[in-house]
C-alpha cells in the first residue's frame, strides 16, 4: 500500500439551503414554529443545567468575526466568478456557512495546518478560543432572531463505524457549533452516501436532498455545516400583478420569466456616476435582501468594486423613496467544489500528506479530500401570514423611481443584528434551475 493510500480522508461537506418561499398561515407554519420551540430547549451552546448565556458582550464577540468574514466572502465571490465555467452562470453561496465549516475543521487541526486555515479565513489575529466563542455567540444571536423568520444553523459529523474521534473535538463541535455526531458504515459507499444525504435533507427541510454524489470507502469522517433560511417579505408582492416578461441574460439571449411587480416605499438609491441602482427589500425580523442592478454592460465594473467598505457606503447612501419594483420569481441551485480555491488562498496542508488533524484523531493520520458546497434560493410573491396583515402605504404624488430586474443583478442577504452576510449571489439567468 502506497503512502498516499495510508492516509485516511476526511471529507468536508458544506451544505446550505435558502428558502425564500413563505407559507400562508396554516398548519405548516404552525408546525415549523412548534418544532423550533421544542428544539429550542436543547441548544448546544449551554448545558441544560447552566444559565442561558447573557447577551452582554455577545455583540462585541459576534462582531469580532463579521469584518473578517465579509472580506473572506468577497474574496470567495471573486474566485468563484473568475472560474472558467462561471461566465453566464448563476452564482449563489453562503459565506457565513463556509467560514463556520472551516472553523469547525480548525477545531481538529494543529500546527501549520491550523495556521493556514485561520490565515485563509482572516483570523490570524484571533485565538482558537476567541473564534469558537464568537461562533457560539453568533449562533445564539441567530437562534434568537427567529420570531419572524426561520433560520437554522448547525453542524454534523458522520463518523466511520468503529472510529473514535478525540473526545475534546466532539465536545467542542457540539458546544460551539451545535455539531451532531452520528456513525456511518463508509465501507459501503452507497449506503454512506444515502445516510449523509438523509442528514442534510432533514436539516435543510428537504431542500437539498442529494448533495453528496459519492464517497470513498476509506472515508473516516464527513464534516457537515448547514444554514437554512426562510424569510417573509415585510412587504409582499400582489400575486395578481405578476406577469410574463423577458429577462435579458445577455445582449443575444432572453428568457421568459414570471415578473412580480410592487409599488412601495423602499430604501433606494441610483448612482448616476457609476451606472447602477441599489434597493433594500426587508424581511420580517432582522434580515434584508440588498439588490444591486448594474446598467446594461456594467456588471463587471460593479463586481470589481465589491468589498465590505463599498457595501457599507451603498447602504449609507440609501434614502426612503417611492419605487416601481419589477422582480422575477425564480428558484436556483448553485454547487461548487471549493478545494482548489482554498488551496489558492493558502490552505494547502489540509489537503496534503502534511496535514495535521491530530486534534480529531491521535492514532489515524487524516487529510481533507473534498470541500463541497451547495446553496438553494427561491423567491416568490408571498411574504406575510395573512392578507389581513398587509399594510397600506401612503405614497407621495411625485412619480416613483423604477427598478426593473430584467437583466443580471447581485443579491446580498444580510442579518442585521450580527452584521453577518448570510448569502451572496449573482442572478444571471433566473430561468435556470
Amino acid at each position: 500500500m502506497g503512502a498516499g493510500t495510508m492516509w485516511r480522508t476526511i471529507q468536508c461537506c458544506l451544505t446550505f439551503a435558502l428558502l425564500l418561499m413563505v407559507v400562508l398561515a396554516d398548519h405548516h407554519e404552525g408546525h415549523d414554529h412548534e418544532k423550533h420551540s421544542s428544539d429550542h430547549h436543547h441548544h448546544l451552546h449551554h448545558d441544560k443545567d447552566e444559565p442561558h448565556p447573557s447577551h452582554s458582550g455577545i455583540d462585541e464577540s459576534c462582531h469580532k468575526l463579521s469584518s473578517h468574514n465579509a472580506d473572506f466572502a468577497f474574496t470567495l465571490y471573486s474566485k468563484l466568478n473568475s472560474q472558467a465555467d462561471a461566465k453566464g452562470k448563476n452564482i449563489f453561496f453562503s459565506p457565513l456557512s463556509i467560514s463556520m465549516a472551516l472553523s469547525m475543521l480548525a477545531v481538529g487541526a494543529k500546527g501549520e495546518t491550523h495556521s493556514q486555515i485561520f490565515s485563509t479565513l482572516g483570523y490570524s489575529s484571533l485565538t482558537e478560543d476567541q473564534v469558537n466563542e464568537a461562533y457560539e455567540h453568533l449562533m445564539h444571536m441567530l437562534d434568537h432572531s427567529k420570531e419572524a423568520m426561520l433560520l437554522e444553523t448547525g453542524g454534523g459529523l458522520a463518523v466511520r463505524e468503529g472510529f473514535k474521534p478525540v473526545d475534546k473535538f466532539l465536545k467542542d463541535l457540539q458546544h460551539f457549533y451545535h455539531g451532531e455526531a452520528f456513525t456511518v458504515d463508509f465501507s459501503k459507499p452507497e449506503v454512506a452516501v444515502e445516510e449523509v444525504n438523509k442528514f442534510i435533507a432533514k436539516k435543510t427541510k428537504d431542500t437539498i436532498t442529494d448533495m453528496v454524489k459519492s464517497l470513498d470507502a476509506d472515508t473516516i469522517m464527513v464534516l457537515i455545516n448547514y444554514i437554512y433560511f426562510r424569510g417573509k417579505w415585510e412587504k409582499p408582492f400582489e400575486v395578481e400583478h405578476t406577469h410574463k416578461a423577458d429577462f435579458h441574460v445577455d445582449e443575444n439571449t432572453k428568457v421568459s420569466v414570471d415578473m412580480m411587480k410592487r409599488t412601495g416605499r423602499y430604501e433606494f438609491f441610483h448612482d448616476w456616476d457609476n451606472f447602477f441602482s441599489v434597493i433594500m427589500l426587508p424581511y420580517k425580523g432582522n434580515t434584508s435582501m440588498m439588490i444591486v442592478l448594474p446598467n446594461e454592460g456594467k456588471m463587471e465594473e460593479v463586481e470589481k468594486k465589491l468589498s465590505k467598505e463599498v457595501l457599507k457606503s451603498w447602504h449609507d447612501k440609501l434614502t426612503r423613496s417611492s419605487v416601481d419594483l419589477f422582480m422575477p420569481k425564480f428558484s436556483i441551485s448553485a454547487s461548487s467544489c471549493l478545494g482548489e480555491i482554498l488551496k489558492e488562498l493558502g490552505m494547502v496542508d489540509a489537503f496534503s500528506d502534511k496535514a495535521d488533524f491530530s486534534g480529531m484523531s491521535e492514532e489515524t493520520k487524516l487529510r481533507a479530500s473534498k470541500v463541497l458546497h451547495q446553496a438553494v434560493l427561491k423567491v416568490d410573491e408571498k411574504g406575510t401570514e395573512a392578507s389581513a396583515a398587509t399594510t397600506i402605504e401612503i405614497l407621495p404624488m411625485s412619480l416613483p423611481n423604477s427598478m426593473n430586474l430584467n437583466r443580471p443583478f447581485l443579491v446580498f442577504i444580510v442579518e442585521d443584528s450580527t452584521k453577518s452576510i448570510l448569502f451572496i449571489g449573482k442572478i444571471n439567468n433566473p430561468a435556470e434551475q
